[in-house]
């Protein structure tokens, strides 16, 4: 076989439905599998869920996208699908996975006619056709994230990511910031708008549209204090103002 005809056939297996993925490397020590996580977070960030789910709702309605099956890849306690399953029609079909036993434990309580959940790994599984796949701040939690976005990309007829944008001068300089985020969150990998996009890219997405959201309320008494700035800079400097001081996520939108 010809290089480049071998080359063909690794980048057919690659974007095939049937191509599978592990995300978890090591289940005994993963953080998510073993209990660790839900130990340091009990709610599982349903607190969060509300806020979440009406940004995204927010973010499809300005793109004029009407999806009619939407599933989400780590889908925690499943309380965002919940919460989108109020604000959209009730003819939308859900469905949530996690590698998470504690987290989907949590998910079923939530299960309806038309929201239905799964312990499982996602690149691991056959799925239903969907229109929407939601992977909220999950990449950053898996150790071959390339992999897992070339995973993704044939999963559904569109994606919605989101991306905690851990770096920004002000994280550069604070000692030991990516470090508590690792400890805390346990996030691999830390993401500007840059990044993400180039990553996503790199994985052969198509980028439909982007959009900057702030960073989960409460977060901590230093965001606190400082969310009145960065509301007014980012009001006159989106882009340079999430540079500089942080303190936002990354929606978008790719086929």
């Amino acid at each position: 076989m010809r290089p480049n005809d071998r080359a063909a056939e690794i980048a057919a297996v690659a974007s095939s439905s049937q191509a599978r993925f592990t995300s978890v490397h090591d289940p005994e020590n993963d953080p998510h599998v073993n209990g660790d996580y839900f130990r340091k977070h009990p709610t599982w960030h349903v607190e969060y869920s509300a806020w979440k789910a009406e940004h995204i709702f927010r973010f499809l309605q300005s793109k004029n996208l009407h999806p009619k099956r939407i599933g989400e890849v780590g889908c925690g306690a499943g309380e965002v699908l919940k919460q989108l399953q109020g604000k959209l029609e009730p003819y939308v079909r859900f469905w949530g996975w996690d590698v998470a036993p504690a987290a989907i434990e949590m998910a079923m309580t939530r299960e309806n006619e038309m929201l239905q959940f799964g312990l499982a790994d996602f690149g691991e599984i056959e799925t239903p056709e969907l229109d929407l796949l939601l992977a909220l701040e999950v990449v950053d939690h898996v150790e071959n994230y390339l992999g897992f976005l070339r995973m993704l990309k044939s999963r559904a007829a569109l994606k919605l990511f989101s991306f905690s944008l851990d770096i920004s001068v002000q994280s550069a300089l604070r000692a030991g910031a990516f470090l508590q985020r690792r400890d805390a969150h346990h996030h691999l990998h830390h993401f500007n708008r840059e990044i993400a996009i180039s990553a996503l890219e790199y994985t052969g997405f198509k980028i439909l549209d982007w959009q900057l959201v702030p960073s989960l309320p409460g977060a901590s008494k230093l965001a606190t204090l400082a969310k009145p700035i960065r509301s007014s800079l980012f009001a006159l400097a989106p882009e340079f103002t999430v540079r500089l001081l942080g303190g936002y996520s990354l929606l978008v939108v790719a086929e």
